[in-house]
This record gives structure tokens, C-alpha cells and sequence, in this order.
């Protein structure tokens, strides 16, 4: 149970990391890299924002596991 509980969390915490990456990119907020085809495109703010969730969610069962 312990690994699956670093698993949950490292693939939890990067796939958070990952959403709000894509959030910022689709909202037109973070601009990097300039060549990105993902810069000012909603759908991948919403795309974001599902991951995020997602990521979010195996966190908090990460934590609850080692209960």
C-alpha cells in the first residue's frame, strides 16, 4: 500500500501541476513557450481544469491510502 500511495501522489501532484500549466496557457496568462498552439485556446483551459481536478483528487486518496 505504501508505493501505490507515492504513486497516487507523485502522478497526483503532476498532473496538477500539468492542469494549471494548461489553464494559464489556454487562458492566454502564461505565454510559454511563445510557439505554443495552446496560448489563447479555451478548450485547453477547460482541458486544464478537468486534469487539475483529477490530480487534485488522486492527492486527497493518496493521503486517505496510508490511513
Amino acid at each position: 500500500m505504501a508505493a501505490l500511495r507515492i504513486i497516487m501522489l507523485v502522478v497526483g501532484a503532476v498532473a496538477v501541476l500539468i492542469g494549471l500549466l494548461w489553464i494559464g496557457q489556454g487562458m492566454g496568462l502564461v505565454r510559454w513557450p511563445a510557439s505554443s498552439f495552446m496560448i489563447d485556446v479555451t478548450a485547453w483551459a477547460v482541458r486544464g481544469g478537468v486534469l487539475a481536478l483529477g490530480g487534485a483528487l488522486m492527492v486527497y486518496y493518496g493521503r486517505r491510502v496510508g490511513r
